[in-house]
């Protein structure tokens, strides 16, 4: 019996009729490297007896190689316009952030602590997290080593946001072109707009840099090649999570079994081993065993025990409020597709946690949701299209329209909306006091601080964080408005004199709440 026409099959995968022209075609006359809509054109290239001239099936001349190319790459310049769009959109935001002094937590100094090592060849010791702090026994991103050349070229925190930007706008071009298979140029072009702008993107944006924005094209390319059966491109897509987060491993596993129901292909369940494996050697190995205190940081944070004693306890507004939104900006269609199972390692852990801030849809940890619920979406549409469900199909042609009003709607409470009144979120009123507490900290020393000016003091000093025990530092640098320095430490020589008894400080400058001392030596 061949695959896909047994009783296990869906009712809907048991034809696999081309949605734009209803002609059947044959699952074994496709490749996994050839896109469907490239097997089917039935233009084939024949030799002369002689060898010589080729022809193509109607006896003309083939075109050369350049109107190839261009035939092949022309569907894709409408979702390259999208994703370009969606970069600079994101990056004129962070340029705004970055002038304005607006810095969202650490991270964003501790990747480019990480990148500077691994632009220096270096393993990636990250002071901020502490002394001699290897990165790798935080999280699991190897991956993120492809950040050294880059920021060698740009030695700036800032880099690391256009990066995030730019790999945002791959995956809103990728979705953009999937859904223009399905839905047809205009809508799949809106839908990948809606995809590039929607609000777990946003979101991560606004907090700044993470390794998850490596995550986002990854899942865009696997699930958009799986749409199109082209198998191995979406399993390989699929495994590099592994590399991004541990957590990731889970995800990937997941999508490894929707891989190989869906192809058919018991096979592909490599993706899933590949997961597991991954998950538990990042775990139980890699992160132990790099991490101060042995043991993977983030493991106890899921209390199972709890979950089990109270499971009422599970339900909170604010996992309510985040189920709702990918409900409502996918039009609830992205139900019908296997893919939405994808979601369920990342929306398990965040809410089996007992964190808070982890069931909100805030911060940069709904970015990787974002691709597999809008290509779930057009996955929805074209099972349902197909489908028996006579209302279900009706609905389909309207799902579209639906989603895309629900993100328009949701825009003014997302982050971009403060591009409209940037006298209200950038006026940056301290900027100047900023600026002249940057041009008294010599490059090349070590430096303690807290969060305010952080991520601009990283690209030319040593930074450490004032929450940990660190060394002596040659300066330290607070801000006492906005940087999380306790209140009641006091000024800047009183926190000298908690942190470092042992040293004698001098002020060098106050202004607009920064304060900064020197190391007196001799």
């Amino acid at each position: 019996m061949a695959p896909g026409t047994g009783p296990a099959a869906r009712e809907d995968e048991t034809r696999s009729d081309d949605p734009t022209t209803g002609e059947a075609t044959s699952d074994e006359a496709t490749s996994d490297d050839v896109p469907i809509d490239d097997r089917t054109t039935g233009d084939t290239t024949t030799d002369g007896a002689t060898g010589g001239a080729r022809t193509t099936s109607d006896g003309s001349a083939p075109a050369g190689r350049g109107s190839a190319l261009r035939t092949r790459l022309r569907p894709w310049a409408l979702p390259a316009t999208v994703g370009l769009l969606v970069a600079v959109v994101y990056t004129v935001y962070s340029a705004a952030q970055w002038d304005a002094f607006v810095v969202k937590s650490w991270d964003l100094g501790i990747f480019t602590q990480l990148a500077q090592r691994y632009a220096a060849l270096e393993a990636p010791v990250v002071h901020i997290k502490g002394p001699e702090y290897h990165l790798l026994g935080d999280h699991f991103h190897p991956l993120l080593v492809l950040l050294g050349p880059v920021y060698a070229l740009a030695p700036s925190a800032f880099t690391l946001l256009v990066v995030q930007n730019v790999l945002l706008g791959v995956a809103a071009a990728v979705v953009t072109r999937a859904a223009a298979r399905v839905t047809g140029t205009l809508v799949g072009g809106l839908l990948g707009l809606a995809f590039g702008l929607s609000w777990g993107l946003q979101h991560a944006v606004e907090a700044q840099f993470h390794e998850v924005a490596f995550a986002v094209p990854l899942l865009a390319v696997s699930l958009a090649a799986a749409l199109q059966e082209r198998w191995r491109t979406a399993a390989i897509a699929g495994a590099l999570l592994v590399l991004v987060k541990e957590d990731l491993g889970l995800t990937t596993a997941v999508l490894g079994a929707v891989l190989a129901w869906r192809a058919r292909r018991p096979a592909l369940l490599w993706v899933s081993a590949v997961g597991v494996g991954g998950f538990l050697l990042a775990t139980q190995v890699v992160l132990p065993a790099l991490n101060p205190d042995g043991a993977w940081a983030y493991g106890s944070r899921l209390d199972l025990g709890a979950v089990l004693a109270d499971p009422l306890a599970l339900w909170s507004p604010a996992k309510g409020y985040t189920l709702w939104l990918l409900v409502a900006v996918t039009a609830g269609i992205a139900l019908r597709s296997p893919f939405v199972l994808v979601a369920a390692p990342t929306l398990g852990w965040r809410f089996l946690s007992g964190e808070p801030g982890y069931w909100e849809p805030t911060w940069h940890y709904s970015a990787v949701l974002m691709p597999v619920a809008f290509l779930a979406m057009v996955d929805g549409i074209d099972l349902a299209r197909r489908g028996r469900v006579r209302w279900l199909r009706h609905y389909s042609r309207y799902a579209p329209a639906v989603a895309l009003t629900a993100s328009l709607m949701l825009l003014p409470q997302l982050p971009l909306w403060q591009l409209t009144d940037p006298g209200r979120w950038f006026a940056a009123p301290r900027e100047a006091s900023a600026r002249e507490v940057l041009a008294v900290v010599p490059d090349g020393v070590v430096v303690e601080t807290d969060v305010g000016l952080m991520s601009y003091l990283v690209d030319s000093a040593d930074v450490y964080y004032l929450g940990n025990d660190n060394p002596v530092p040659d300066y330290l640098v607070i801000d006492r408005q906005a940087g999380g320095t306790p209140a009641e430490w006091g000024d800047v020589l009183q926190v000298a004199a908690i942190l470092h008894p042992e040293a004698t400080f001098e002020a060098v400058l106050a202004l607009d709440g920064y304060e900064v001392a020197r190391r007196v030596t001799g």
